[in-house]
């Protein structure tokens, strides 16, 4: 896919402040750490339109970046971060569950997990959810680059049998330093949302 305008648009907290424009939703799901600013930086081949940081937790709302005026991506707050006061958690996730459960628009979730890792139980637990309220998933195994192409089998085998993968289900390897599984993520996403391949 061309990214041709890549923008970030609003960190929102409650339905009020989402978007009206009716675009396309992709949600970016994932524990703090994870990798999801730089994925999504590396996507739209932008250097820093996502923050990233050394401080896990620091994303604590939903932040919309309009691509293409086509369809937003949605990076969600981390989960699984320790350090975060108890209360601002259960923000967080009455804010997620008001959002995953009642979005029309959100049409496809992106759940990041670091590939070097087996799943945590948050991982799973988010898996379960998506699956139970019927939203489709993509899992993305981050990291690529800081393990061998040879082990790269057995770990995605790892992932798919703790977070209960089906055989149809899609696991992409990728990674923010060399690109690795880009293109084929973009592919996965437009045909999710069932676009047609551009010439």
């Amino acid at each position: 896919m061309k990214v041709v305008t890549a923008e970030f648009v609003i960190s929102a907290v409650s339905p009020k402040q989402y978007p009206t424009d009716g675009l396309p939703e992709v949600a970016l799901v994932g524990r703090s750490n994870v990798g999801k600013s730089s994925l999504i930086n590396k996507m739209l081949n932008r250097k820093s339109l996502a923050k990233t940081s050394s401080k896990p937790g620091k994303t604590q709302t939903l932040n919309y970046f309009r691509i293409n005026e086509q369809l937003y991506f949605v990076d969600f707050p981390g989960y699984g971060y320790a350090k975060v006061a108890k209360s601002i958690k259960s923000q967080w996730g009455k804010m997620i569950e008001t959002y995953l459960t009642g979005r029309a628009e959100l049409k496809l979730v992106l759940q990041l997990v670091d590939i070097r890792h087996p799943p945590t139980k948050d991982d799973v637990a988010m898996y379960e959810w998506c699956k139970q309220i019927g939203l489709p998933t993509v899992v993305v195994a981050t990291k690529g680059d800081k393990i061998a192409r040879g082990r790269w089998l057995q770990h995605t085998k790892v992932i798919r049998q703790e977070l209960g993968l089906r055989g149809d289900d899609t696991i992409i390897i990728f990674s923010a330093e060399t690109g690795q599984g880009r293109d084929e993520l973009w592919s996965e996403i437009k045909r999710r949302l069932a676009w047609e391949e551009e010439a």
